[in-house]
């Protein structure tokens, strides 16, 4: 299932969600103009390591924040722009530009502490936007659960669009990332060897982290 766009008219023109969108994609651009021993060397200043920042929290937290503007390839790119682009406008639209930046990145960073504390001792670069996205659904589903999304999911050969109501929709895609997560932690235990993959508990951090700081930030719900 992709969301297309929601029916939820702003009030306000969301600048810094296209800004963020902007920034995002210019950072992979410049990502994609590296070597690999340079793209490398860029990970290790700017993702978040989690062995480094066990050993070194006071040096290295500022990629809790650096680390939410890299990708590691287009599909993660486009995917996590997708997302920002139907949901955020409505949430920095209740917020505020200025209260939603501080929601956006706070969200992210508590996110990327969530898959730090399930790896610590990981050497595997953990990057991307998804943990404050997952954010932002949590501020969504606080707000306008009944709102309709449109959109496009795939039935085998089949291609449709339908409307589906923000509460079932983004509940999904929280139940089934807690769902793997859980699974993600009982394949960890069996496993020697360290694998990188998707950040289940990055996106299970950032969606508390925005349910519980969207209303703090004065984020209200009401009916639609």
């Amino acid at each position: 299932m992709f969301p297309l766009y929601d029916e939820n008219p702003t009030r306000i023109t969301p600048y810094l969600t296209y800004g963020l969108i902007g920034m995002n994609v210019l950072v992979f651009l410049h990502q994609l103009q590296l070597s690999t021993e340079q793209l490398n060397q860029f990970l290790q200043l700017y993702a978040v390591i989690p062995v480094q920042l066990t050993t070194n929290f006071a040096g290295e937290w500022t990629t809790l924040f650096t680390s939410q503007f890299l990708h590691g390839n287009w599909w993660h790119l486009i995917s996590n722009m997708l997302f920002l682009f139907v949901f955020g406008n409505n949430i920095e639209d209740r917020l505020g530009h200025f209260k939603y930046l501080i929601f956006y990145l706070s969200c992210g960073a508590f996110a990327a502490l969530c898959q730090w504390f399930i790896s610590m001792n990981s050497q595997i670069p953990s990057l991307g936007a998804s943990g404050a996205i997952f954010g932002i659904l949590g501020a969504y589903i606080i707000a306008f659960p009944r709102s309709r999304v449109v959109t496009l999911i795939f039935l085998g050969i089949f291609v449709t669009t339908v409307r589906i109501p923000a509460l079932f929709l983004i509940g999904f895609f929280f139940i089934q990332n807690v769902i793997s997560g859980v699974a993600s932690l009982q394949a960890a235990a069996n496993m020697s060897v360290e694998t990188g993959g998707i950040a289940y508990w990055a996106h299970i951090g950032g969606f508390v982290a925005g349910v519980v700081l969207g209303p703090l930030l004065g984020l209200r719900r009401r009916d639609y």
